[in-house]
């Protein structure tokens, strides 16, 4: 399973991956430029890398993996998700959407068009999620859940 997520993540990268990296990262440096936008800087950083590598890995949390809440994960943290999602984050989920739609049209790009979906999904909401290894979020999951 290890050899196919690393063929999957090789051309993720190598066919869009890159270009989804450079948009995140667009937007994560655009944030801090503008000063305002900082806190949600860290959350564009951290889908830009996730875009790099997505295949076996998974946004969890950030709760479920330190144990204890912080900014990004408390009432703060809500609010930041609230103002990301009405400026940012639903018309990026669109974007995903639509993009993984096209994938899934054909039956090789179906793996692409999920990891889309998987990126629909984070842009909603993406402060105080950390990307972890599957593996590890399913040990998290099912401590934290029974």
């Amino acid at each position: 399973m290890r050899m196919l997520a690393l063929l999957l993540n090789l051309l993720w990268l190598f066919l869009f991956g890159w270009a989804a990296a450079l948009g995140w990262l667009l937007a994560a440096v655009v944030m801090v430029i503008t000063i305002v936008g900082i806190p949600w800087a860290r959350s564009a950083l951290t889908i830009a890398l996730f875009t790099l590598w997505p295949v076996g890995r998974t946004a969890v949390d950030r709760t479920l993996l330190t144990g204890r809440e912080d900014i990004g994960t408390g009432p703060l943290g809500t609010v930041g998700n609230i103002i990301w999602f009405v400026l940012a984050g639903w018309w990026l989920a669109l974007l995903h959407l639509v993009v993984g739609i096209g994938f899934c049209l054909t039956i090789i790009g179906i793996p692409f068009g999920f990891q889309h979906f998987k990126f629909a999904g984070l842009s909603l909401a993406p402060i105080g999620k950390e990307i972890v290894d599957k593996d590890i979020a399913e040990d998290l999951r099912r401590r934290a859940y029974g």
